[in-house]
């Protein structure tokens, strides 16, 4: 706690330094669980790391909290009369931090660069041909066949300066799940309303309002600094909060939110998010490396999926582990996305009976032993999460043995295949199924599949997905999607166990909202006046 106060100070000094006058000078002090993974902004599709890169660069269009999509980079959109074809105009007189005016030709750049083996972005821009400068302020996108719900992926797919890039030799995204380094990873030149002052990985990043930015006097931009400070430990975390050494908890434990609502001077914040958390099964193995079950792999058989989801008690973990903070689920949609019902939303109760009964069927009545992998820094009580799964498969005779760690070390453990059984979370920012199923359903490819450690492989569901982008009948469209949740249900592939719900934390003079996709807008956040 100390030290992190020597480090705040600092920072404070260093403000005004930079010549941040003292009436200016409201440093919001932010923190959270983890830390951003890279400032390279198409390396890693992840909250977090989107959430920090937000404040530095902008994408073409934004989310409000209420779903709209706003201009930001770009003015308008449309379809063109090629229906293959979406038209961008672009916001004149935007510079980037080191002075580089934008235009069309930084578009063109970041979406190709976006479209990389090495991105984690690659997913949203499956369907782009090509991307054309039509002339400074206006790009042309063309797709491989009409996709009517293209301007809905660019809300995360943040824009660089094509000549910062080429002089610092960063064409490509950084290759995250093999330990790659470029200088974007610590470096970083946007259009966004705060620059990167310094940035201490997993210890401190500050950053100082750009007072050239385009939305001066459109946005309140009444924050001067903002210091992301990453606390693990959630007692400290919410010390530091009433204590004052930190102004913003963006993540609050689930097990304190009632008591920060009740403490003075202290406002909370609460909000569902569009995330689903769930667990992962290797299916496809034909032996997994963890398990003591040797020449098959008990994941394959679809009875042992289903005791697994049999087994989970959604509602115990909603009310023990969550203390209500969660929505318990049935599938790995949440409310928000197109594609998403009711029906689709259900799942079993819990019956160990049964459970142990598909295990035997399956040949296994004495159950088999496997390693289970969890984050332990991303999401709302993860660790607690895993803990409780591992009792609850113990019951009917799987014997969990947890690996929980860092998400640095657990994500790429999914983006290799390199696990065998698993807890992630999934966001959907373009609100639309067709993101889920290219990520998490569709066979692993250059362009597809990138976070489906399941192994599962369906040349039809494949084909049906890939139709996904082209088809402009929307009620065909729907349809198709229905059809592909109802063959993915059949399966079991994932185990859904609840949608995330938020809380932030804050000090009084601020009023920051719990946005879907967990983002902070901090241009938007007006200082309240005592």
């Amino acid at each position: 706690m100390f030290a992190q106060s020597r480090l705040f100070a600092t920072a404070l000094v260093a403000a005004t330094a930079l010549g941040i006058a003292a009436a200016d000078a409201r440093s919001v002090k932010w923190a959270r669980s983890g830390d951003a993974l890279t400032l390279d902004p198409h390396a890693q599709n992840e909250g977090p790391t989107a959430s920090l890169n937000r404040q530095m660069y902008e994408p073409l269009v934004e989310r409000a909290v209420d779903g709209k999509l706003l201009p930001t980079l770009a003015l308008s959109w449309r379809i063109t009369d090629d229906p293959t074809v979406w038209e961008f105009k672009l916001r004149p007189g935007v510079k980037f931090h080191n002075g580089n005016a934008f235009d069309a030709s930084d578009v063109v750049f970041s979406l190709d660069r976006a479209r990389l083996p090495t991105s984690d972005y690659k997913g949203y821009l499956t369907s782009v041909e090509k991307v054309t400068a039509v002339d400074p302020l206006t790009v042309h996108v063309k797709t491989k066949g009409p996709n009517p719900i293209f301007v809905q992926n660019l809300t995360n797919l943040f824009i660089m300066d094509k000549e910062w890039s080429e002089t610092n030799n960063v064409q490509k995204p950084q290759d995250f799940k093999n330990k790659e380094e470029n200088f974007a990873v610590r470096n970083s030149n946007g259009t966004g309303p705060f620059a990167l002052i310094s940035r201490e990985p997993d210890v401190r990043t500050v950053l100082r309002r750009h007072d050239g930015y385009w939305g001066r006097g459109e946005f309140p931009m009444e924050i001067a600094e903002l210091v992301l400070t990453p606390i693990k430990a959630d007692a400290t975390r919410v010390a530091a909060l009433l204590s004052g050494e930190v102004d913003f908890v963006q993540d609050v434990p689930v097990q304190d939110v009632e008591r920060l609502k009740n403490a003075p001077k202290v406002t909370v914040n609460v909000g569902p998010e569009n995330r689903t958390i769930f667990l992962g099964m290797d299916m496809g193995a034909k032996e997994l490396r963890s398990s003591d079950v040797k020449g098959k792999n008990p994941f394959a058989d679809r009875r042992v999926r289903q005791a697994v989801n049999m087994s989970v008690n959604r509602t115990a973990i909603q009310k023990v582990v969550m203390r209500g903070q969660s929505v318990p689920a049935g599938a790995i949609v949440p409310p928000f996305v197109n594609g998403y019902t009711t029906a689709l939303d259900t799942w079993p109760a819990p019956d160990n009976a049964k459970a142990k009964a598909l295990l035997a069927e399956a040949g296994y009545p004495s159950g088999f032993s496997v390693s289970f992998n969890c984050p332990n820094d991303r999401y709302l009580n993860d660790e607690a999460i895993c803990q409780a799964v591992v009792g609850m498969l113990g019951q009917i005779g799987i014997k969990a043995n947890l690996v929980s760690q860092s998400k640095s070390l657990h994500f790429p453990l999914i983006q290799k295949a390199q696990t065998d059984f698993y807890l992630v979370g999934w966001g959907v920012p373009p609100y639309d199924s067709e993101y889920i199923f290219s990520y998490l359903h569709h066979s692993r490819s250059d362009k597809y599949g990138s976070w489906n450690a399941t192994g599962y492989a369906n040349a039809e569901v494949d084909k049906l997905i890939e139709g996904l982008s082209s088809e402009t009948d929307l009620g065909k469209r729907n349809a198709a999607i229905a059809k592909i949740w109802e063959t993915l249900a059949a399966e079991t592939l994932y185990v859904a166990i609840h949608h995330q719900v938020l809380a932030h934390a804050m000090k009084n003079d601020l009023d920051i909202p719990v946005h879907p996709e967990n983002q902070v807008f901090f241009k938007l956040v007006a200082l309240r006046k005592s």
